[in-house]
C-alpha cells in the first residue's frame, strides 16, 4: 500500500490547522489589547440574540433578495463542509468514500450538498453581478475600492471554484463506478453531477485520466478549503466565525441608551448633593477618575469593540441607512469600523516587530484614521446599528472619540459649545435668561 498521499494530506492539515491556529491566537491577543469589558449579564437574552441574528440570520431578510442569497451561501458553506469530515478521513485512512456504506442515506446527503453547491454558484455569481456590473449603490462607496472591492470578489471566486470543484469531483466519480475502476464504490446517482458525468464519455477519457480529473479535483478542493480557512484572517469574511461571539457579546441595552461614565456620575452626583461627603468614601478604582476620558485610539476601546471591528462584513448595510451619509457628510459608519481594523492591524504589526510589546509610532486612531469631521456628522440616531446584520455598534466608537475630544482636548463645534454654556448659565439651551423664559406667556 503506498502510504505516501496520506502522509502528504496529513502534512498539509497539519500545515493548514497549524497556520490558522497561530492566526488566531493573534487574534485574540489584539482583541484583548482593549479595555476590560463586563459581559456576564442576560446570559439567556444573548444566547437567544446570537441563535436568531448569527445562526438564524434573522436581520439578512430585512432585504429579501440580498437576504436569501446570503442564506443559500450560509447553508452550502455550513452544510457541505459536513462532508469534509469524509474527505479528511479518506485522506488520514486511505480510503475513498468510508461513509458510502450507508447507502441510501449515504445518496440523500450528497443530494442535499450537490443541490446546494448548485445554489451557492447562483447566488455568489448574482452577488458578483451586484457588485461589478449593476454597481449597487453601497459598493461605489470610497471606502470600498482598492483591497476591499478585491477582496469581496475573491471570496466569490473562491466560494464558486470549490463547489465546481466538488461537483466534477462527484462527475468523474460517477464515470468511474460504471466503469467498474478498482476503489469506486458504487452509490445511487447523484442528483446534479448525474447530469455532468455523460460529458466524461463524450469525451471518451480513460481510467486513468477519469481518476486523474477526480484526484486533482479532490486534492484541489481540500487545499482550497485550508487556503479560505486561512484566507479569514486577512478578509472581512472573518464573520463566517466572529459574527456568533459577537451576536452574544453585543449590548442587550436599549438602543438609546448610552453608556455611563462611572467618575462623572459620581462628580454629579457630589454637585448635586449638598449632603453627601466627598471625603466619605476611600478611592478605589470604581471610583476614583480614569486616566483618560473617551478614546483616542484602539488601547482605550473596549474588547468588545475591537471584537466588532474584526466582525465587519463590509456589506455597507449601516452606512446606506445612515443620514449623515445620505446627505453627504464626510461620515460613513462601516468606515468607521474598518478604519478601526485598519489601525488595530498597524498596532499588530508594531507588536510583532517589537518582541511583543508596542512601541510609540506617533499616530493614534483619532486624526490619523477617523477625523473630528466624521465624528461630528454622526446624529446618533443609531440607524447603522438597526441595520447591521452581526449587532456592530459603530456608534459607540464614535459617542467614545467624542468623549475624548470634549472632555480631553475642549475640541468640539462652535454651535455645541454655545449650547453647553447655555446649560450651563440658563439652565437650557437656548441663549434665554431663567428671567425671560415665560415672556412667551404674555404674547
Amino acid at each position: 500500500m503506498n502510504l505516501l498521499p496520506n502522509i502528504l494530506f496529513c502534512l498539509l492539515l497539519v500545515s493548514g490547522i497549524g497556520c490558522f491556529a497561530i492566526n488566531a491566537k493573534k487574534l485574540i491577543r489584539n482583541i484583548r489589547l482593549g479595555k476590560n469589558e463586563k459581559v456576564s449579564d442576560n446570559k439567556r437574552k444573548r444566547r437567544k440574540n446570537m441563535i436568531r441574528i448569527a445562526l438564524g440570520q434573522g436581520k439578512m431578510t430585512v432585504r429579501p433578495v440580498a437576504g436569501i442569497l446570503h442564506i443559500f451561501v450560509y447553508l452550502g458553506f455550513i452544510v457541505i463542509n459536513f462532508e469534509m469530515l469524509e474527505i479528511v478521513l479518506d485522506g488520514i485512512l486511505g480510503t475513498h468514500r468510508i461513509f458510502a456504506p450507508l447507502g441510501s442515506i449515504y445518496g440523500i446527503f450528497i443530494d442535499l450538498f450537490e443541490i446546494l453547491a448548485v445554489l451557492v454558484i447562483v447566488s455568489v455569481s448574482i452577488f458578483w453581478i451586484r457588485r461589478n456590473i449593476l454597481k449597487i449603490n453601497r459598493f461605489k462607496k470610497q471606502e470600498l475600492q482598492n483591497w476591499a472591492k478585491k477582496d469581496g470578489n475573491i471570496i466569490l471566486y473562491i466560494e464558486a471554484i470549490l463547489m465546481i470543484l466538488f461537483l466534477t469531483m462527484n462527475a468523474a466519480d460517477l464515470r468511474l463506478q460504471s466503469l467498474g475502476a478498482n476503489s469506486y464504490v458504487q452509490t445511487d446517482n447523484f442528483i446534479i453531477s448525474q447530469w455532468i458525468s455523460p460529458i466524461f464519455s463524450t469525451l471518451s477519457l480513460s481510467v486513468n485520466s477519469l481518476i486523474f480529473v477526480e484526484r486533482t479535483c479532490w486534492w484541489l478542493h481540500i487545499i482550497g478549503v485550508l487556503f479560505f480557512l486561512n484566507y479569514l484572517y486577512y478578509s472581512k469574511h472573518l464573520h463566517i466565525i466572529l459574527a456568533f461571539p459577537n451576536t452574544y457579546f453585543a449590548s442587550v441595552q436599549p438602543q438609546g441608551a448610552f453608556k455611563v461614565n462611572q467618575a462623572v456620575l459620581k462628580e454629579v452626583q457630589l454637585m448635586t448633593d449638598p449632603n453627601t461627603d466627598p471625603f466619605a468614601t476611600p478611592p478605589s478604582e470604581e471610583n476614583s477618575s480614569p486616566e483618560k476620558f473617551g478614546a483616542s485610539d484602539v488601547f482605550d476601546l473596549t474588547w468588545t469593540q475591537l471584537l466588532s471591528a474584526y466582525t465587519c462584513t463590509e456589506c455597507g448595510r449601516c452606512t446606506d441607512e445612515c443620514p449623515a451619509n445620505l446627505t453627504g457628510k464626510m461620515l460613513s459608519p462601516r468606515n468607521i469600523m474598518m478604519k478601526t481594523r485598519d489601525r488595530l492591524e498597524e498596532v499588530s504589526k508594531n507588536i510583532d516587530s517589537n518582541k511583543g510589546l508596542f512601541k510609540d509610532d506617533g499616530k493614534q486612531l483619532l486624526n490619523d484614521y477617523i477625523t473630528p469631521e466624521e465624528l461630528w456628522a454622526c446624529t446618533s440616531c443609531n440607524a447603522c446599528v438597526e441595520a447591521c446584520p452581526v449587532s456592530i455598534n459603530p456608534l459607540s466608537i464614535i459617542m467614545d472619540m467624542r468623549q475624548y475630544l470634549v472632555m480631553e482636548q475642549s475640541a468640539m463645534p462652535k454651535e455645541l459649545n454655545t449650547m453647553m454654556s447655555n446649560i450651563e448659565n440658563n439652565g437650557a439651551p437656548w441663549a434665554y435668561s431663567r428671567a425671560d423664559r415665560m415672556n412667551w406667556v404674555n404674547e
